[in-house]
């Protein structure tokens, strides 16, 4: 038994439990970074870490010699460094991986001048990351008391949402939260959300008393009749995979902005016509007047480029340049040359389009594009505070979010004319005057309100659960 573990194969295959053990730390680096975490039974969490870490513990001291287990005990602290930062308070799972980590990094096989520096460089990082971090955290999130009144999840058990009271120097705010309910990742221990998925759907100041929510599943006929009726103005943004999945070419959505007074009349239009131009509306005329030329098969290309233009391109002199050859980096240029020199006047740009009126789609066409058959519809119910003055009514206002075309947009002129509205943290369309309002005020002055509809969150990807992007926002994020 002895020359069995003396043998140095067999610490090598048991070196392979000390790649298990770090893959998981660093599974667990991966979570802290965009997930938050919700820990059910802490005592139990931390003794079954405590055992696995000891069990971790023996093994790399055993195997402490092998190139598997030295590069390991490398990794184990530097990637548990965002756990700390991000997961702080939840000691008992940090604390036993922090000290298996110490261990193996100060007992490894690696020479003592490697341990030395490598310690020293980890212990930089967790004082400077930790100042970082906390610097950030008091000097750049707002400071506020939220307070929970109400969760649950919606009847397809799709969504959840949670409605907040938020104490401020502002008189406070009510706002309702609305977040896939199908992205987290659950364990016997622990459930881990994924950060910076909730939608602010609805916010109004100041702090209402009671807020009823109903759910009810509307089909998605119901609700494109619903939104037509509305407006024949309705724009949808779609990805270039999806305009291309409708049968659109990059052409034939090509678009003249920022047009200047002088290039709007020259297509016979006013000053104060704002909307983009299609090009493919342009008579040969017209595109000589921009520059623009015009192949047989529809393709647009840019007539007498600049030399500087074709160097941006990176073409070769004579080429055609067309506009969906074009790079990103020649087409700024392009759009910047297009500018009157003594006044800086934009003279026109070109861009493409992608956007396309809710009307012209069919229910096939919606149903290509991922919106469910019927789906969850959310209405709120407002009850106004006792003390509250008699006849006030709460003062709703836009969520601080970036603001995206949707299905639930108005148009400009109506915008000008009444404040938007808001259903999934997006402008909804004002009804004409001969429709019903979308809110609606009962004697007793509550409010009832559609403020979260699945086709509108699906159509517009609100909730993009496999996109994992590196943000600020992930800092600010707690469970």
């Amino acid at each position: 038994m002895k020359s069995l573990f003396a043998n140095v194969w067999t610490k090598r295959v048991v070196s392979v439990l000390s790649v298990v053990y770090t893959y998981f730390v660093i599974r667990l680096c991966y979570l802290s970074i965009f997930y938050n975490i919700s820990i059910r039974d802490r005592t139990s969490l931390c003794i079954i870490l405590s055992c696995i870490s000891l069990v971790a513990i023996i093994v790399m001291l055993y195997t402490r010699k092998q190139i598997l287990t030295r590069i390991c005990s490398f990794l184990i602290l530097p990637a548990m460094l965002p756990v700390v930062l991000l997961y702080f308070g939840e000691w008992g799972m940090i604390i036993p991986i922090i000290i298996c980590g110490i261990v193996i990094l100060l007992m490894s096989g690696a020479g003592e001048g490697i341990k030395t520096a490598l310690a020293t460089v980890i212990l930089l990082s967790y004082i400077f990351a930790a100042l970082g971090y906390f610097m950030f955290t008091s000097f750049f999130v707002a400071s506020s008391k939220d307070e929970v009144i109400a969760s649950g999840t919606s009847p397809s058990g799709d969504y959840r949402y949670r409605i907040v009271n938020t104490e401020d120097s502002s008189d406070g705010s009510t706002s309702v939260y609305v977040e896939p309910n199908t992205a987290d990742i659950k364990n016997s221990f622990a459930t881990f959300r994924l950060k910076n998925l909730e939608r602010i759907v609805y916010t109004t100041r100041p702090t209402v008393g009671d807020v009823e929510v109903k759910w009810e599943t509307q089909t998605r006929q119901d609700i494109t009749k619903f939104y037509n009726s509305i407006s024949d103005k309705i724009e949808v943004t779609l990805t270039d995979e999806e305009l291309q999945k409708l049968g659109y070419t990059y052409d034939n959505k090509l678009m003249l902005t920022n047009l200047s007074a002088s290039r709007k009349f020259a297509l016979n239009r006013t000053a104060s016509q704002v909307d983009p131009v299609r090009i493919d509306e342009l008579d040969q005329k017209q595109l000589d007047f921009f520059g623009i030329g015009k192949d047989p098969d529809g393709r647009y290309y840019v007539k007498d480029p600049s030399p500087e233009l074709v160097k941006k391109n990176g073409s070769e002199p004579g080429a055609t340049i067309y506009f969906n050859e074009m790079k990103p980096k020649a087409l700024k240029y392009f759009n910047n040359k297009n500018v009157d020199p003594p006044t800086g006047i934009t003279y026109f740009n070109v861009q493409k389009s992608h956007t396309v009126m809710l009307n012209t789609l069919t229910d096939a066409q919606l149903a290509d594009l991922g919106v469910s058959d019927s789906g969850d519809v959310m209405t709120i119910v407002i009850h106004p505070a006792e003390d509250s003055e008699e006849g006030e009514q709460p003062k709703e206002e836009k969520p601080a979010e970036p603001q995206t075309t949707a299905p639930a947009e108005a148009p400009a002129e109506e915008a000008q004319e009444q404040p938007a509205e808001e259903e999934n943290g997006e402008a909804e369309p004002q009804p004409q005057a001969e429709q019903p309002a979308p809110e609606e005020t009962k004697p007793d002055n509550s409010i009832t309100k559609v403020v979260f509809r699945y086709y509108v969150a699906e159509l517009e990807d609100y909730y993009n659960v496999n996109s994992r992007k590196l943000s600020l926002d992930l800092l600010r994020s707690k469970s």
